[in-house]
């Protein structure tokens, strides 16, 4: 089994466990919903309010494992040293060729 196949196993494990609190979430958002004034503005939602839609939002997200985080993390690094080097050499490059232009005259 690869990695993919590991990934999404897990995933719908986690939506099976968690399908049961998403319905239950489900119906009082739609019972907040149509207890809510028809009104064409939308009252603000309270920090506490926002909060809790934060942490929601959150639990949905699939977190990279370590050893991804880690390999991730490397890529980037070496393609910033990579992306540096080459912009400082052609830096260098044109700095000294502009140099002697401008002294040759």
């Amino acid at each position: 089994m690869n990695r993919q196949m590991k990934r999404m196993q897990e995933r719908q494990e986690r939506r099976a466990k968690g399908s049961v609190a998403e319905r239950r979430e489900a119906a009082t958002t739609s019972a907040r919903r149509s207890a809510a004034p028809a009104e064409g503005k939308k009252k603000r939602a309270g920090v506490r309010q926002f909060l809790k839609e934060v942490r929601q939002e959150l639990r949905k997200v699939d977190w990279p494992s370590r050893r991804e985080l880690i390999s991730y993390t490397v890529v980037v690094l070496v393609t910033v040293i990579v992306m540096m080097s080459l912009v400082f050499g052609l830096d260098f490059v044109f700095s000294k060729l502009i140099f002697n232009v401008l002294t040759n005259n």
